[in-house]
């Protein structure tokens, strides 16, 4: 059960990427739709961050070991911020001037570097818990969609190869399932207090990500016609994590 489980995240986590690269040289999603996937793959980081791998780290560790691995990950995060700074996928845009081209090339470098870290969150969900380790993988993944996205179009746009674009743009998910495999085995093997460190920090790097990406760039855009539908959709990631963790 649990290697099929296992195969299935892999998957899951692929196809973040792999959808994000096809739409960025077919048809890119409206704003709607992915602000509101967006926010709904923050409520279930935050709900599973705060109400699973919290208290399971202070379970299984102590409360300052969860302290320290929490500040971990957070740091880590903000450090990968500092040295390759992320675009954020807000529509598309970047965060400093730059040719379309270097563009392209620079995000995909941040977003390698950042989803190691996520392959981790997600294969410390599957060892904690097997059925929100895919909700996990599944939130993870539409966060990539838009970064997706936002590789191939721009590189698509410069080059005119479809092909190229889409295989660039997709092996972003490569490290994330490195990240992945190094968390799953590495976490059988150590100590309860390193492994309360880990689960900590896994929760760190999941807050960070949704207080740093996944909500500003949900709310960044101020239409009438949308209302408080992405406070909406964040409550509904919560609440997915809720009901799942009932059975």
């Amino acid at each position: 059960m649990e290697l099929s489980y296992t195969i299935l995240i892999i998957i899951i986590s692929i196809l973040g990427p792999v959808i994000g690269s096809v739409l960025g040289f077919i048809k890119r999603p409206s704003d709607f739709f992915m602000y509101n996937m967006l926010a709904f793959a923050a409520g279930v980081m935050l709900a599973v961050s705060f109400l699973e791998l919290i208290p399971e780290s202070i379970g299984i560790s102590s409360v300052w070991l969860c302290f320290i691995g929490i500040i971990i990950g957070s740091i880590v995060m903000y450090g990968l911020d500092k040295l390759i700074p992320h675009i954020h996928p807000e529509l598309c845009r970047q965060e400093q001037g730059r040719r379309l081209e270097k563009t392209a090339i620079y995000l995909l470098l941040g977003i390698f570097l950042h989803n190691f870290p996520e392959g981790m969150a997600m294969g410390i969900g599957v060892v904690t818990e097997l059925k929100l380790g895919l909700l996990v993988a599944l939130a993870i993944a539409i966060h990539n969609i838009p970064e997706g996205v936002c590789t191939s179009a721009p590189y698509y746009y410069v080059t005119k190869k479809r092909l190229r674009s889409f295989l660039i743009s997709s092996s972003t998910a490569i490290p994330t399932i490195i990240g992945f495999l190094f968390a799953h085995f590495l976490f059988q093997n150590i100590s309860m207090a390193i492994a309360g460190i880990i689960i900590a920090a896994t929760a760190g790097i999941r807050i960070y990500i949704s207080a740093d990406e996944l909500i500003p760039t949900s709310c960044s855009r101020r239409d009438a016609r949308w209302s408080h539908s992405t406070i909406f959709s964040l409550i509904v990631g919560v609440l997915s994590v809720i009901v799942l963790g009932s059975f």
